[in-house]
């Protein structure tokens, strides 16, 4: 008898874990609804959008997920993760696979305008480089991004 409590309170706790694990990651529809949130708040005050994003506010970085802008050429103006990004001229930053990312994410939204790219990036929480899935959405001469971890 005790062994089949013990085997349910295993069971129990493996499940919770696991559902707390799929809640603390963002989806790809959190990473859209981010995004639109983004492009409006820059279409109203640029400025202040552009630097409450690499500030970390709470608005623009939840869980895993933030958001980041790029110029046209490629220059990060915001990174919701990296401060240390942001002026920086990431044309030629390329993935761990060699992919030119950046490049791409501009071919995309000259042609698209709105967009899903994949790539492998760092996840902030566990620190481990992972498939990524970035939702980019090109407004006037910037291109807003927010991304999803493969888990």
């Amino acid at each position: 008898m005790m062994y089949l409590k013990f085997t349910a309170l295993a069971a129990a706790l493996v499940f919770s874990s696991t559902v707390f694990c799929a809640e603390s990651f963002a989806t790809k529809k959190d990473a859209e609804a981010m995004v639109a949130k983004a492009v409006k708040a820059i279409k109203t005050d640029r400025a202040d959008t552009l630097k409450q994003i690499t500030a970390k506010n709470k608005q623009w970085v939840e869980r895993d997920l933030y958001a980041v802008v790029y110029d046209m050429t490629g220059k990060c103006l915001a990174h919701g993760q990296n401060e240390k990004q942001v002026g920086k001229e990431l044309l030629e930053t390329v993935d761990v696979d060699g992919k030119e990312y950046i490049k791409e994410r501009i071919e995309l939204a000259n042609s698209k305008g709105k967009f899903w790219q994949e790539y492998k990036f760092t996840e902030p929480l566990t620190k481990k480089v992972l498939p990524k899935q970035a939702y980019c959405e090109k407004t006037a001469d910037l291109i807003v991004c927010a991304g999803v971890y493969k888990h």
